[in-house]
């Protein structure tokens, strides 16, 4: 059977990734700290592959989500969980949390629209963990000033077949809306993504992994590796 080494300390990603692949692929767990660039989602996936091979000297699959507003043009995208800053909502407004490393930048605490804050200090939008800063109600809070609360989850999936060679891609998208959560809370973001009146959260495994944007990229993964991994 081939085996592969899945770069993951989660292990509702690994029991997702091991219940969609089925018996075709050995899924590894390795958990190894790998440093994230900062670019699109193709750029950050690749590099976090390329990097990942390197440091187990083998194989590597690595996993990146990305969760797009609509009404936000595409943020916060690959930054969901790994951003430099996030925002609370004050009103109709939104205000810099103030951590360690903000107190003394010439944007801390700083107020405005989100549109004005991103248009004039573009390092913002780098904000540390959007999801862990601002929960759930959070992130609804950011489309509050807007009607269209559609959203698109993209899973990206990159394999290197080892140190040296090009990874390769494998992405699937789902488009929902976010709602108010719904449903146990021990996954991301899962209570707040609605797909066809249910929340991620509230749908069984088997139901989500039919549908799911991490399912999507898997199945394309699975058929590449049966049919051309050696």
């Amino acid at each position: 059977m081939k085996t592969i080494n899945f770069i993951t300390g989660n292990k509702n990603k690994l029991a997702e990734v091991q219940a969609i692949l089925g018996n075709a692929i050995e899924v590894q767990n390795r958990a190894v700290d790998v440093p994230e660039i900062q670019g699109s989602i193709e750029e950050i996936a690749k590099e976090k592959c390329r990097k990942a091979a390197e440091a187990v000297q083998g194989p590597a699959l690595t996993e990146d989500t990305a969760l797009e507003f609509n009404s936000l043009k595409g943020l916060p995208g690959p930054y969901m969980y790994d951003t430099r800053g996030a925002f609370d909502f004050v009103g109709s407004s939104y205000i810099t949390h103030r951590y360690p490393f903000y107190q003394t930048s010439n944007y801390a605490g700083r107020v405005g629209s989100f549109e004005e804050i991103l248009s004039t200090d573009n390092e913002v939008i780098y904000s540390k963990w959007f999801l862990e800063a601002l929960g759930h109600d959070g992130l609804n809070k950011l489309l509050d000033p807007y009607e269209d609360k559609s959203i698109v989850a993209v899973c990206t999936f990159a394999f290197s077949s080892g140190p040296g060679e090009e990874p390769i891609l494998f992405q699937g998208k789902t488009e929902g809306r976010i709602v108010p959560a719904r449903g146990p809370a021990n996954f991301g973001w899962d209570p707040i993504f609605e797909y066809e009146g249910k929340t991620f959260a509230e749908m069984d495994k088997d139901e989500k992994n039919l549908i799911s944007h991490r399912y999507k990229a898997l199945t394309k993964l699975k058929q590449w590796l049966v049919e051309t991994y050696p």
